[in-house]
């Protein structure tokens, strides 16, 4: 499924990224733990976090994953933001938690 797909179906926010996201995703990731995903998030992944400092981007860009979803309303520190613009990551933001948000995906046929 793509990027694009999964902000309509799930009402997503986007908050860094150009549409059209044409981006596949593969698999679903978890974790507000960085040496988690660190060691565990692969390529394609899409990473549902409550983190929202400098160093997700950088992970998710160095384990090349499709994009992040912050939960809760959440939004990236302005230099987070910044990082991920300059980089073109996708960043997304959903209004529900990590539990229902990640459910709502396995729903869609993310596998984790």
């Amino acid at each position: 499924m793509h990027l694009n797909e999964i902000i309509e179906k799930l009402d997503l926010k986007l908050l860094s990224g150009e549409v059209p996201l044409q981006t596949e995703v593969l698999r679903g990731y978890v974790s507000d733990l960085m040496s988690d995903v660190i060691a565990h998030g692969k390529e394609g992944d899409i990473w549902i976090t409550y983190q929202t400092h400098v160093n997700v981007v950088a992970i998710a860009l160095m384990k090349n994953m499709a994009g992040i979803i912050l939960i809760q309303n959440r939004q990236l520190i302005p230099a987070a933001a910044t990082k991920a613009e300059e980089a073109g990551l996708t960043v997304l933001s959903s209004c529900e938690s990590a539990f229902e948000t990640t459910g709502r995906l396995y729903q869609l046929g993310i596998p984790g």
